[in-house]
């Protein structure tokens, strides 16, 4: 290859599943004149990365899978050098893709005692495969993060937890699946975006820690990843003053931070590929095309996510960096090329999707993370109000016959009062309805995994949970981030609380099963909640 073709290698641009045949023909041209190296899916313009915030509607489509299928082998074809095909899929394929397998989010694993370590590595395990029956061979998960501020607004539910020694067992057994069945992984957001509240794709977030600090805590699972020699590391969107002589230079643009921190201080030799570039922390910072490319190129990644500017780009890093930068970075990637045996003609996979091992392997994790925050001997509370009639059950952000409701129905006697949206409530009218019973079961199923707006609890849900919580005997399950507990007025005046995490019907079934036979729950809460 010219150095120019090398460069090439560098850069991954975004493809969307459900694009228009004009833009699919686009990036085929694209590929071919600069022999790209690999590429980005996501599901549909309105769902990548800052688009996703903006709320533009997505279109869903029950073909995805095979869309995504069909794209990659056309993509593939027209390559002068195999593509490695890169997804973000941290929970499974469904993060992208409909009618997929959908796993639990990374705090749900947390949730698991370490003695249950092998369920995360088996769930790394199923991932891969199941992005292998797609033809990806790269997963730009897990997260290395530790969640230590419970405002981070994109952080959260995707990190396994707090604590830095399970989040890097936890990574690594992650990786350690994926790679067993022939699928790259790669730990983000170096040096950590835990312990943030501004959003990457919208703005910059800033680290006030010094260098200790962060060997101490934040940068200690990608340390434990690189002993590992993890595949790749994702540099995140986010500043370290104490690491730039004072300046908010965000960590993907910063050669104090990749080439003196992670390539010589810790002595990381692998690959090194940038979070998303259009990302607006980023995006608008140079005006002149190809320029942020060569940034970033320059402070030491060797990929170049979602780029948006390929031509220019390459331009960029041809007439400024040297021949021995170049054939460095292109030599990590070919080793990772190498490692999932694409280098010689990439195969078409003949595996499907596993849906039975997705369900199985999700009600053992569903049995293992259920936790138990608060208990009055709630399970025999229940049996007896159910006796005397004095039951009732409310589920906020479901029907009636959810799988949990459905699950306890043959064994309870009560009655049963749904709320779907706040649009259907009549504050007066449920406490009518619920004023001759003294017990009841709550089940709030969260609307949304992310802190915003209250993870979108109404102010008339929060109303309706503090006057029950005052005046009846409240058992409360949590389909859900467990922060959003915290949002709910008097929620520890609950006569019980269970986290269950996932509002799947494994989840639900494993919750009503725990309720009815009052087991003994395993899971432990992986992160700290404030009133508790």
């Amino acid at each position: 290859m010219t150095l120019e073709q090398k460069i090439g290698q560098f850069f991954f641009p975004a493809v969307f599943i459900n694009d228009t045949e004009e833009n699919i023909k686009d990036m085929e041209l694209l590929i071919e004149k600069y022999n790209i190296g690999g590429l980005t899916f996501f599901h549909s313009r309105a769902s990548a990365a800052t688009n996703y915030e903006t709320n533009k509607k997505i279109e869903f489509n029950d073909d995805s899978y095979i869309r995504l299928k069909q794209l990659i082998v056309r993509y593939q074809k027209c390559a002068p050098t195999p593509l490695l095909i890169s997804i973000d899929a941290e929970w499974g394929l469904a993060m992208r893709v409909e009618k997929t397998p959908q796993y639990p989010y990374a705090i749900t694993l947390g949730a698991l005692p370490e003695s249950e370590s092998n369920l995360v590595y088996e769930v790394g395990k199923q991932i891969g495969l199941d992005l292998k029956s797609a033809g990806i061979n790269y997963n730009l998960a897990p997260l290395a993060d530790i969640n230590n501020n419970p405002n981070n607004p994109v952080i959260g539910y995707r990190s396994f937890g707090e604590n830095k020694d399970k989040v890097s067992k936890f990574a690594l057994e992650y990786l350690r699946g994926m790679n067993d069945v022939g699928v790259l992984g790669c730990l983000k957001h170096f040096p950590g975006h835990g312990n943030t509240n501004v959003d990457s794709h919208l703005g910059l977030p800033i680290l006030e820690e010094t260098l200790n600090e962060l060997l101490a805590n934040e940068l200690y699972p990608f340390i434990q990843g690189i002993a590992n020699d993890v595949d790749s590391i994702m540099i995140g969107h986010l500043a370290v003053p104490a690491l730039n002589n004072g300046q908010n230079t965000s960590a993907t643009l910063s050669k104090a931070v990749i080439e003196d921190l992670l390539r010589k201080q810790l002595k990381y030799d692998g690959l090194v590929i940038s979070d998303a570039l259009n990302m607006h922390s980023v995006s608008n910072l140079y005006p002149q095309k190809g320029q942020l490319e060569w940034e970033a190129f320059n402070a030491g990644n060797d990929v170049l996510c979602f780029a948006e500017n390929v031509a220019e780009g390459i331009h960029e890093i041809l007439i400024n960096a040297t021949p021995e930068r170049i054939e460095a970075s292109y030599n990590r990637l070919m080793k990772c090329k190498e490692k999932v045996g694409i280098l010689k003609t990439p195969k078409v996979s003949e595996s499907n999707l596993d849906f039975e091992t997705a369900a199985l392997l999700n009600r053992r994790i569903a049995k293992k993370s259920l936790t138990k925050i608060k208990d009055t001997n709630s399970s025999e509370l229940v049996l007896e109000a159910s006796k005397r009639g004095t039951l009732a059950q409310l589920a906020i952000y479901k029907n009636s016959t959810n799988p949990f409701f459905k699950s306890l129905e043959p064994e309870l006697n009560g009655k049963i009062i749904a709320i779907e949206n706040e649009e259907t409530i009549y504050l007066t009218y449920i406490e009518q309805e619920l004023e001759n019973f003294d017990t009841l079961i709550i089940a709030l199923f969260v609307p949304k995994a992310k802190p915003m707006n209250n993870f979108d609890i109404s102010p008339v849900i929060l109303e309706l949970l503090s006057s029950l919580l005052e005046s009846k005997k409240c058992i409360l399950y949590v389909f859900g981030n467990p922060y959003a507990l915290q949002v709910i007025p008097n929620f520890n005046l609950a006569t019980g609380i269970v986290q269950a995490y996932q509002d799947f019907p494994e989840f639900q079934e494993n919750a009503a099963e725990q309720l009815l036979n009052d087991y003994l729950c395993s899971g432990v809460l992986p992160v700290h909640l404030n009133g508790i």
